[in-house]
């Protein structure tokens, strides 16, 4: 009987000098969906393999979704696609809503990737030369292999998607970034097993509004891309480690 599991890949910050920046793998029948794309993104896998005891490898992740344009979240990107496209001669899946895919090869891909050197003569290459576009839809369920996935806006600087994920008959909800929204809590709270954010700033959740959440609530919930000081040990809500594996 397929599992759905969900892998920590990185659980800090942006500023992180301690851990790799906030992603999950999530795993069910074989396949594999990345969320978020952290830099170095091999030395993420290899360092949450070492953790989790079992093998986390590129070749095995085809399919990536990228809850929003920040670096912490997408740096690895193009290291991924260049090695999809050189090492092993295939597009990438990717998964990312309309407002993202409308920005994230113009301003922030091409200037790396949209010119190739072939050794005699420079290429022009596209988007589509790299990407497999999946739309992440906003109003409807978007499938991806097993997964079944439900998409919200957050309230952040920029255009950033929430998910709620189905699998194997179990639920997962995630934040991503996001200010403290009771409705966005209220889009969550039905899953399985909740990943809430928590660090500083009008654009991220303060870990004291999560912490006055019911307990029920809280008993279900971890926390992920807190900042380095932040005092696990002292938390009411269990914050990831990297590398742990978690079933919802």
């Amino acid at each position: 009987m397929a599992k759905f599991e969900v892998v920590a890949i990185g659980v800090g910050d942006t500023f992180t000098e301690r851990h790799h920046t906030a992603a999950l793998l999530l795993c069910c029948d074989g396949f594999q969906l990345a969320v978020d794309c952290p830099d170095r993104y091999r030395s993420a896998l290899r360092s949450a393999s070492a953790v989790a005891g079992r093998s986390l490898s590129l070749s095995a992740i085809d399919h990536v979704l990228i809850t929003h344009v920040h670096g912490d979240h997408m740096n690895g990107l193009e290291g991924v696609a260049f090695y999809k496209h050189f090492a092993e001669g295939k597009r990438l899946g990717l998964v990312t809503s309309a407002e993202v895919r409308d920005v994230i090869w113009d301003e922030r891909l091409k200037a790396s990737m949209g010119t190739l050197w072939d050794g005699q003569r420079f290429k022009a290459c596209t988007f589509d030369d790299y990407f497999e576009h999946l739309p992440l839809s906003w109003s409807e369920e978007t499938s991806v292999g097993p997964f079944r996935v439900r998409a919200r806006r957050t309230l952040h600087h920029v255009p950033t998607s929430a998910l709620f994920v189905e699998a194997a008959g179990r639920t997962l909800a995630y934040s991503a970034d996001t200010a403290f929204d009771p409705e966005l809590i209220a889009f969550l709270e039905p899953a399985d097993l909740i990943i809430h954010e928590t660090n500083f700033g009008p654009a991220h959740t303060p870990y004291s509004a999560l912490a006055g959440l019911p307990a029920e609530l809280r008993a279900k919930m971890r926390l992920i891309h807190y900042a380095d000081g932040f005092d696990t040990a002292s938390s009411n809500i269990r914050a990831l480690v990297e590398g742990e594996v978690l079933e919802p």
